[in-house]
């Protein structure tokens, strides 16, 4: 991989940004035999993509998205039989802590039948002899999806462009700041901020939650939001092992699927407005990693497009401690030191679609607003888009 612009460099497909949607769009142009050249502002990927649990579930997402994530699993399968991008399918657990979160899992695993996608309703016994940690007060049954995977967000994006970048066809510059993206001619241009000039039949823009550097106009009246998320890392613990994707009740309390469930409005509506979990936006999940450390999260803060400055840098303490409250109500643990904390931002769309597409020029598309489930269904959905915008 390059890690810095040349000037003149020409292909079938650019790609502007290196997270995770615009990685794996550069991966299925790849695959269909197009050149590709990947561009990236930072000196590696920084933001969404490296600052989340490395979780892949399906299982969260609607009826709309689910097919997506489902292909997603196939296309990270394939690709840790070719390398090793950390991926591990120990599968994914939602523990309820009460009489409507044990409705809502059973309505999901109805739903699951329906669809053909695996699930597993445990009960508690069952649920405490795989996680001996877990508090027994807590648990009550949970649904286990066992095709579901996890991987090590601070690793597999690098990974996976370095594997890219053994492919024909494949170029990556990091450190390099598109400032204008232009269509002339029926071909693109991209004017970094040192003048060197890349040009390409058609672009892909996928800057996260940048909505000030190209294009502001088109940001400015998306309607889409940016949403600050808050979580932390316990210090390792070899002691614990913690296997899979561990989601809680308040998980079930918010996710996309079981919003499709009957009983979902009806316990909504009783839902305390005034809690920590509604003000802050608060599910807690568990992610262990391969040192025995612990990813505890997350918060959801969020504002307009139009308003990027109104979320604050600071980390704050107050959600750190609702977060372990809360934690330490689900799982006994030895250790509960806080080993780093940081937050990341994603943007993410009231679209109904669940994703911001939009055309600048024929060959010139922004794609962005994926929200939380970028790193479970970029794969998928990049792979039908690509096909979409690439063979019109």
């Amino acid at each position: 991989m390059s890690n810095h612009s040349s000037s003149g460099s020409t292909c079938d497909l650019l790609v502007i940004g290196g997270g995770i949607l615009g990685t794996f769009y550069a991966y299925h142009a790849l695959q269909r035999g197009l050149r590709v050249i990947l561009l990236e502002r930072n000196a590696q990927p920084e933001n969404a993509t490296v600052r989340n649990f490395g979780q892949i579930v399906p299982s969260g997402l609607d009826d709309t998205w689910q097919p997506m994530g489902r292909e997603s699993l196939a296309i990270y399968q394939s690709l840790q039989s070719q390398t090793d991008l950390t991926v591990r399918q120990n599968g994914s657990y939602y523990i309820a802590s009460d009489d409507e979160e044990c409705t809502l899992l059973e309505e999901l695993h109805a739903r699951n039948q329906s669809t053909g996608y695996q699930s597993e309703l445990w009960t508690a016994k069952q649920c405490l002899s795989q996680f001996p940690s877990l508090q027994p007060s807590y648990c009550k049954a949970a649904l286990y999806f066992p095709e579901e995977l996890s991987v090590d967000p601070r690793q597999m994006i690098h990974r996976l462009q370095s594997h890219l970048a053994k492919r024909d066809g494949f170029e990556a510059s990091f450190n390099t700041l598109v400032q204008r993206l232009e269509s002339n001619s029926g071909h693109v241009e991209a004017i970094t901020s040192n003048g060197h000039r890349f040009t390409a039949s058609r672009a892909i823009l996928c800057g996260g939650a940048d909505f000030q550097t190209l294009f502001p106009e088109v940001f400015a009246r998306s309607g889409m939001q940016l949403c600050k998320l808050q979580m932390l890392r316990l210090a390792p613990q070899p002691q614990c092992v913690l296997p899979g994707n561990i989601l809680t009740g308040w998980s079930i309390r918010r996710y996309e699927s079981f919003s499709q469930c009957p009983s979902w409005n009806k316990i909504q509506s009783r839902d305390e407005a005034a809690s920590d979990r509604k003000r802050w936006g608060l599910h807690i999940l568990f992610k262990q990693e391969s040192d025995g450390s612990i990813i505890v999260g997350d918060s959801h803060e969020y504002t307009s497009a139009d308003q990027p400055n109104a979320l604050s840098f600071e980390i704050r303490s107050d959600i750190n401690a609702a977060i372990l409250r809360e934690a330490q109500r689900i799982m006994q643990l030895q250790n509960w030191q806080m080993e780093s904390t940081w937050y990341g931002i994603y943007s993410q769309t009231k679209d109904p679609a669940g994703i911001f597409c939009h055309s600048v020029a024929p060959n010139i598309h922004i794609t962005t607003g994926i929200g939380g489930k970028g790193m479970t269904s970029s794969a998928g959905f990049t792979r039908r888009h690509l096909s979409e915008i690439h063979d019109d």
